[in-house]
């Protein structure tokens, strides 16, 4: 019984580095933006443009659309109707673990809701926005 005791703290504790540790790669990404964009980031700013809806072939969308006003709860896309993951990496560790895979998917993703690629300030401060979540 202790043996498994201790299994299970580590791995609880090995679960809660891997969080932490994805939480710290978000946070890394955000100051790269904020670089890149030459400018503070603000969470506020990320918030409105999290929100920020656009009228896409006569649809009302933004990234809240599918990803839910709380980014950290379960999405669900809006056409296909399949689960999209939260936002918030201290929900979902996965979700900046790689930077390649964020930048696709932003360059993806602003190219659906705005017609363009996002800039470095909307990243930035869209990342500073969903590290809010604890």
């Amino acid at each position: 019984m202790k043996k498994a005791s201790y299994l299970l703290l580590a791995l609880f504790g090995l679960i809660s580095f891997s969080a932490q540790a994805d939480v710290a790669t978000a946070e890394q990404a955000a100051k790269q933006y904020s670089l890149f964009a030459k400018s503070t980031l603000s969470a506020e700013e990320g918030k409105e443009f999290y929100t920020k809806k656009q009228m896409v072939d006569g649809k009302d969308l933004a990234c809240a659309t599918c990803h839910t006003d709380n980014p950290a709860n379960m999405g669900k896309h809006n056409v296909s109707g399949k689960a999209i993951q939260p936002m918030a990496p201290v929900v979902n560790p996965k979700r900046f673990a790689d930077v390649n895979e964020s930048a696709k998917g932003f360059t993806k993703h602003c190219k659906q809701v705005y017609g363009k690629d996002c800039s470095a300030k909307d990243k930035g401060n869209f990342i500073t926005y969903v590290l809010t979540f604890k």
